[in-house]
């Protein structure tokens, strides 16, 4: 009797939620994205692609454009209702889906939803944090294998503007270059491996190299649902992969690994950061960038002040071992911090400091979790590592 007063519940709660202003606004903010998506999409995957939002591209691309969307939003709308559904079934009040529509990069930052009280039940929190990234795996690794298994051959470059070098390779060899060309109209797009992508791209052939996967609609757009999976999946603060790990380990070893991983998450935001630094402060920085290190440890400092909550013993070990990583990675693997990249990892360093928090609050609470959830809690965090790239997008 309690389980069907239970459900009665949910139902008068989803109901009351879904009252027509509210369906028009999520539905609108889709539309929105969708159009936005589509335009940026047709300047990757178009033939002919403009800059978004710069010019309009040709029908054609945006048609392509569009399929981008549909994939990539799909992706999104079924990661965000997993999460969705799973509240319903716990009588957690949640809203729809809000999707993000931007004018820049894919057209999109994500969809968010959001839970209106705070869960404080681990068995809850844990299946509203797995269901998303879950079922948003499984979609991207569809139309990841899908986009393999349907992949044309090499001489599909010749359809795209411009790639005149890595064209007149095809045409001579058949198959793509082992390296990007030497000399292009403009910077290339690397996309950034991962354990499962490459793992995957084994077993196919004419599979395109990382600098040119991005034109090809399957492919990207599932690299980046695995991608966004494996952000969610990050073991952090309240992100899904926090919620699940919390759960697993319980408050006080998920406070330590939480803190582990922001410090692994900093060095890679070092690695981006200081060379970035050093370019833009141009000749006012010497060859070895000691004015980079110096404005770049004021920036960590003050991160992790944030992030420990001015706590010295976890600040000044982390810092000074973040530093070191970082350095060794660019003077003795690279051999240069004159390189180009992105700044992902420092954007996402300063969202979980400053917005999601690195450690998770207690829960009131806390219950071991079933064996099955157990299974599913490790079987996420091995997505994650499988998924995540320690250089996602840069350019070349």
């Amino acid at each position: 009797m309690n389980q069907v007063n239970n459900q009665h519940s949910i139902g008068k709660q989803a109901r009351r939620d879904l009252d027509p202003k509210t369906i028009a606004k999520h539905l609108g903010l889709f539309l929105v994205t969708v159009v936005t998506v589509s335009l940026a999409g047709a300047g990757f995957v178009g033939f002919e692609p403009s800059l978004f939002p710069l010019g309009l591209p040709n029908l054609s691309d945006f048609y392509r454009g569009a399929l981008f969307a549909g994939l990539l939003l799909g992706f999104l709308g079924v990661h965000e209702f997993g999460h969705y559904f799973a509240a319903l079934y716990h009588n957690i009040k949640v809203t729809l889906p809000y999707f993000i529509p931007v004018p820049l990069g894919i057209g999109t930052i994500g969809a968010v939803i959001r839970i209106k009280q705070k869960i404080n039940d681990t068995y809850k929190m844990f299946d509203v944090g797995a269901a998303g990234p879950l079922a948003g795996f499984v979609v991207s690794l569809v139309i990841l294998l899908y986009g393999f298994s349907t992949l044309p051959d090499a001489s599909y470059i010749e359809n795209f503007q411009g790639h005149q070098e890595v064209k007149e390779y095809v045409a001579q060899h058949g198959v793509y270059p082992d390296s990007p060309p030497q000399e292009t109209d403009g910077q290339l797009l690397m996309v950034g491996n991962t354990l499962l992508y490459g793992f995957l791209a084994s077993f196919f052939e004419n599979v395109p190299p990382m600098w040119e996967m991005y034109h090809y609609p399957f492919l990207f757009a599932g690299w980046l649902g695995l991608f966004f999976t494996a952000l969610n999946l990050t073991p952090i603060g309240q992100l899904d992969g926090g919620h699940i790990l919390y759960s697993l380990l319980g408050y006080e070893t998920h406070k330590k690994v939480a803190r582990i991983f922001f410090g692994i998450l900093i060095t890679l935001a070092g690695i981006e950061a200081i060379p970035f630094i050093h370019l833009s402060l141009g000749e006012f920085d010497n060859s070895y960038g000691v004015l980079s290190w110096i404005i770049w440890a004021g920036v960590l400092y003050t991160l992790l002040r944030k992030a420990f909550h001015e706590e010295l013993d976890w600040i000044l070990p982390v810092l000074g071992t973040s530093m070191a990583l970082s350095a060794g990675y660019l003077y003795l693997y690279v051999g240069d911090i004159a390189t180009s990249g992105s700044l992902i990892w420092v954007v996402w360093s300063f969202f979980i400091a400053y917005l999601v928090g690195v450690e998770h609050p207690p829960a009131l609470r806390e219950r071991e979790l079933t064996t099955t959830r157990k299974l599913l809690g490790w079987v996420s965090m091995a997505i994650f590592i499988l998924c995540i790239s320690p250089n996602p997008l840069y350019l070349i």
